[in-house]
């Protein structure tokens, strides 16, 4: 009896100094992840699978849901900071004007930013005109083939590691880059699947090829230097996935996407 009793004084002694400490490493996790005291996240308007802007001028999508659940957790305000496209995020990444982003994880974004584990995987395909001769994925890499790309996609650092013969032809947004292969006659347009997809089921002179031809990992990430902030954001995104949140925000907002699994 005696024993249970001092274990409780002991408990009751120690619990205000481990709130204090909890509460302590609370703050220095907020100053490091929203050192405005508001927490900014970067929202990338040129990929529908992840975020949206409505007719009302109201942001939603699985990106959005992140950074208001992240707010919540953290006990900060948030502030949602859209751009137009993944590469004027990346590009804003040493302004400050950002605290965390949603973005594919890239070596050459990495220079910049520490991301986390991907919390989506999402492909990247090929559109071609009905009639063209290009069948097959191995086939766009030639002499004289154009492919459209949005400037500083994830698919456009990928392919400009990778192609050796076709010439690559930037439009200032994903959503423009289709825009650009249908009004220039390009050969090729590169986008994420899902956008592709759509635009050749409304338009039957054009096609997807099969397959893909990379694999675009969505990840949530923070500019360097702030560590604690990074290893609190990859414990976040782990506890997103496991517990289900992830996928009912793709279910929320009508988007298809494969939930990346733990790491």
């Amino acid at each position: 009896m005696r024993i249970v009793w001092a274990m409780f004084v002991l408990a009751a002694f120690l619990a205000p100094a481990a709130q204090a400490e909890d509460a302590a490493i609370a703050r220095d996790l907020a100053r490091d992840l929203a050192p405005t005291g508001t927490l900014r996240a970067a929202i990338n308007l040129g990929n529908a699978v992840l975020a949206r802007k409505g007719a009302d001028g109201a942001l939603s999508g699985v990106s959005v849901d992140l950074a208001r659940a992240l707010s919540e957790r953290i006990g900060v305000p948030l502030v949602l900071v859209p751009y137009d496209s993944a590469g004027a995020v990346s590009e804003a990444a040493a302004s400050g004007a950002w605290d965390v982003c949603f973005l594919a994880r890239d070596p050459k974004r990495a220079e910049g930013i520490v991301f986390t584990a991907p919390y989506l995987v999402i492909e990247g395909g090929y559109l071609v005109p009905a009639a063209s001769p290009i069948r097959a994925l191995d086939a766009v890499d030639r002499d004289g083939v154009r492919i459209a790309v949005g400037r500083g996609s994830a698919y456009d650092l990928y392919l400009s590691r990778t192609i050796r013969h076709a010439t690559l032809v930037r439009a200032r947004t994903s959503p423009a880059a289709i825009a650009l292969f249908a009004e220039s006659g390009l050969e090729v347009a590169a986008n994420v699947r899902q956008p592709l997809e759509a635009y050749a089921a409304a338009h039957p002179q054009v096609r997807m090829l099969p397959g893909r031809f990379m694999e675009i990992a969505q990840a949530m990430g923070v500019p360097k230097g702030r560590d604690a902030g990074a290893a609190y954001l990859r414990r976040f995104v782990e506890a997103m996935k496991a517990d289900g949140f992830v996928a009912k925000a793709l279910d929320a907002n009508g988007q298809a996407a494969t939930v990346a699994p733990a790491e």
